[in-house]
């Protein structure tokens, strides 16, 4: 085997590698910068769970050398939330992609959310289905073109960030591929802190999605990120009609979208209470 370089290195199980992820595919940029963020914490092997889903995002798990779970479609929150139960002491990182959490496992996100259960969720978000065909996503924008919608995408999209937000994340952010660092820094910020932590990755699906929507290089599709990425700090800045008119022009704030204490509905306490509370039942 190859001698390993670089200390993040260590956290990948060398004989999966290399991935079957598309060249130019953003998910490897996603995945580093979550070991990146783990390291960053200084969180172990042993004290770390990666749980996953299905879906292209998904795959990453297999490539993580940590306890991991591959879950059934759009159930890795209510197992990583099992896990966090019953191991209040171990740190639980969700991978899941923007069908997986937002379409067939919405239900759970959203539930997770209002928990409010001590999770890192990190979403890979690829505006499509890009392992299980090319279908149209919930985070497909209007007018985007994928298997399902050939003249272009007619449903709405979610706003995952907005979502886990009015659902009760206490820690919500968002940055994407371009921004490398920015990304690894806003997962070590959830990872940081106490409660259900949600952060949307925007990355590019060069196979799937750019070669339908006239963007079939990857470094396009990385440019068009870096272009339409606003800090949080300059968006706060913006009037309310330059927002309206940056969104309409397909612009996003990137940063810590929302972070909150809510120290009364700290899940995993009130769980344990529950617990003491029938271990002191007389039989």
């Amino acid at each position: 085997m190859a001698e390993l370089t670089r200390s993040y290195e260590k956290y990948f199980r060398q004989n999966r590698l290399p991935h079957l992820w598309c060249p130019g595919c953003g998910n490897g940029i996603a995945m580093k910068a979550i070991v990146q963020a783990i390291e960053k914490q200084g969180w172990t092997q042993d004290n770390t769970v990666i749980v996953s889903g299905i879906g292209c995002s998904s795959r990453a798990s297999g490539y993580m050398d940590f306890d991991t779970l591959h879950t059934a479609h759009g159930r890795a929150i209510p197992f990583a939330t099992g896990i966090k139960l019953a191991r209040p002491e171990l740190n639980v990182v969700v991978i899941t992609g923007d069908g997986d959490c937002c379409a067939i496992g919405g239900n759970h996100f959203i539930h997770g959310c209002r928990r409010n259960v001590d999770l890192t969720v990190v979403l890979f978000n690829n505006a499509i289905y890009g392992m299980t065909g090319g279908q149209a996503s919930p985070m497909t924008p209007l007018g985007g073109k994928a298997t399902t919608t050939p003249y272009g995408s007619v449903d709405r999209p979610f706003d995952p960030c907005h979502l886990a937000k009015a659902a009760g994340a206490t820690f919500v952010a968002r940055s994407t591929a371009f921004h490398v660092q920015h990304m690894t820094d806003m997962i070590a910020q959830g990872m940081a802190s106490r409660g259900f932590s949600f952060i949307e990755t925007q990355v590019q699906c060069p196979t799937s999605y750019g070669r339908r929507n006239k963007m079939p290089s990857p470094a396009e599709m990385l440019k068009w990120l870096q272009q339409h990425a606003v800090l949080k700090p300059a968006w706060d800045r913006l009037d309310r009609e330059k927002k309206k008119a940056y969104i309409l022009d397909h612009k996003f704030p990137i940063g810590v979208l929302h972070q909150a204490k809510r120290p009364e509905l700290d899940y995993d306490a009130a769980y344990d209470q529950v617990i003491e509370r029938a271990q002191g039942v007389k039989a």
